[in-house]
């Protein structure tokens, strides 16, 4: 049994390579891509794989690239439901310009869910997550899935006793009900659901709060990146340092940083340890070139860094 159970309703196929020099109507030949299963469940269960906690993916797929995430990720020894669709899985493209060190990201649209296949997606879920810790349901939807799809999830947690776990962003998180136990957005998303922006470290945590206080979650972890994180409970607010590392591409790193809250989180440690650990997550994730992910062995080592060179 999985003790974390993801649902990536819009995944995609990562594609990276790169190039000495983009320029317009040339062919430019890359170099030899890079293929990873992507979408935010998926990376997430992906990490707390990969940092030694069971965890299943659940998420539709179609065609060839659909296909070839499955395969992916039986090749990592991910535990998923892929849940076959009639329309094409997407794909996302990576291109880093050796010449300036910029990375293009390109993503396609996905396609269009319909409701027959959104229920088998839930059905596929519940069967998953009977008896899991954490639900995470994380990513854009996809076209054809209604605002408030997020908030279905909700109730299906509610119904099994599992705790949600939301990141997303736009229409999805407003729409996304009160049954989020644990909600990760970045300061954009959170300002994006504001409907304006948030100037200062005081307005940072009144935001942060804020979504305390008006039932949307019962734990929020608000990414601020190179500056780390707030964390907000009914304990009130503080604010977490990030970990300073040279970074290399920021692909992945908030999904690396809710794994690894996660994970803490099984592991026994307290909410403010375990996104302490979250946080080194994301920053080993920063280390890597392309579209992989963390490695376990920089985030124990980021982790277990002394506060003062942090």
């Amino acid at each position: 049994m999985a003790r974390i159970v993801t649902l990536t309703m819009n995944p995609a196929l990562d594609i990276a390579t790169s190039i000495q020099r983009i320029e317009p109507e040339r062919k430019l030949r890359c170099d030899a891509p890079r293929y990873d299963p992507g979408g935010g469940g998926i990376n997430v269960a992906r990490v707390v794989h990969a940092l030694g906690v069971d965890a299943r993916a659940v998420f539709p797929a179609g065609g060839a690239a659909g296909e070839l995430i499955g395969d992916l990720l039986r090749q990592e020894g991910v535990a998923h439901v892929a849940v076959p669709i009639k329309g094409f899985t997407r794909e996302s493209l990576n291109v880093a310009e050796r010449e300036s060190g910029q990375q293009y990201r390109f993503i396609l649209p996905g396609p269009e869910i319909g409701g027959p296949d959104q229920q088998r997606c839930l059905d596929a879920l519940a069967t998953a997550a009977a008896g899991a810790d954490f639900i995470v349901a994380s990513g854009s939807l996809p076209r054809g899935a209604p605002e408030d799809f997020y908030a279905h999830v909700g109730d299906l947690a509610g119904r099994l006793g599992v705790r949600l776990v939301l990141d997303t962003s736009g229409p999805a998180l407003r729409h996304a009900g009160t049954g989020v136990h644990l909600l990760k957005p970045s300061m954009g998303e959170l300002e994006g659901l504001l409907g304006h922006p948030v100037q200062g470290e005081r307005e940072e945590e009144q935001a942060a709060r804020g979504l305390i206080e008006q039932g949307r979650c019962e734990v929020a972890i608000v990414s601020l990146g190179a500056r780390g994180a707030l964390l907000a409970s009914t304990q009130g607010v503080e604010r977490l340092p990030a970990v300073q590392v040279p970074a290399k591409t920021a692909v992945g790193a908030g999904d690396s940083m809710l794994a690894g809250v996660l994970v803490g989180l099984i592991r026994g440690l307290d909410l403010r340890e375990a996104a302490r650990y979250g946080i080194a997550a994301g920053a080993a994730a920063l280390l890597a070139a392309g579209t992989q992910l963390c490695r376990p062995e920089d985030v124990e080592r980021l982790y277990r860094r002394p506060a003062d060179t942090r």
